[in-house]
């Protein structure tokens, strides 16, 4: 299948970190709402008590599918990302103040991001892939944390644990475990890889 052939590729995502890698990889997409509901996905998967690994494919797939089933010519991603810090699954902050006590819940101690990526076509999901990786956040003080907060702003509401390990984000935490881009919400190199097979990308 020559290039001009290809389906065209599709991420169900609007964040701004999955579009970065992405399009810094020099891949040609596009990025569409899933519109998927998550909190009430969450509350529903939750009842089965899934690990934060099948919490976080089950997310990704369910982005991928809703988005195929509306343009079924396309390749479609979807990714999801899932932190644990002692069985408690973190949820983007929705305010500042849930920032805050996110960040105080998380200094000095581990937590696990988990995140998984999911191709979709014609409606039905066919690849996933998912990874972990382990974090240390150092025991910063309360003026420390409150300097960050000042200093991010409304960026900490973007990511599960209200940090951005590729900006200021970095200077919370001891030791980082796992891929980079696995923490960032994003297991690139194995979607490359898949991709690759299948024509996009830098394929040979």
């Amino acid at each position: 299948m020559n290039r001009e052939s290809l389906p065209p590729l599709l991420l169900a995502s609007q964040s701004p970190a999955r579009r970065r890698l992405l399009g810094a990889a020099g891949l040609r997409f596009d990025a569409v709402d899933s519109g998927l509901d998550e909190a009430r996905m969450k509350r529903a998967l939750q009842a089965e008590q899934p690990t934060p690994g099948d919490m976080a494919r089950a997310l990704a797939e369910m982005k991928a599918v809703k988005v195929s089933k509306t343009h079924p010519e396309a390749l479609v991603v979807g990714a999801d990302q899932v932190l644990a810090c002692d069985a408690v699954l973190y949820d983007k902050p929705a305010d500042l103040d849930q920032a805050r006590q996110a960040l105080k819940g998380l200094r000095g101690r581990d937590h696990v991001l988990v995140s998984a990526v999911a191709v979709a076509a014609n409606g039905a999901a066919i690849w996933h892939h998912v990874d972990q990786a382990t974090l240390r956040m150092r025991r910063l003080s309360d003026a420390a944390l409150e300097d960050y907060m000042a200093a991010e702003g409304v960026g900490v509401l973007e990511s599960v644990g209200a940090y951005r390990l590729e900006g200021l984000g970095a200077q919370l935490f001891e030791r980082v475990d796992g891929d980079y881009f696995t923490v960032l919400g994003l297991p690139l190199l194995a979607l490359l890889a898949y991709l690759r097979g299948h024509g996009y990308g830098l394929v040979g």
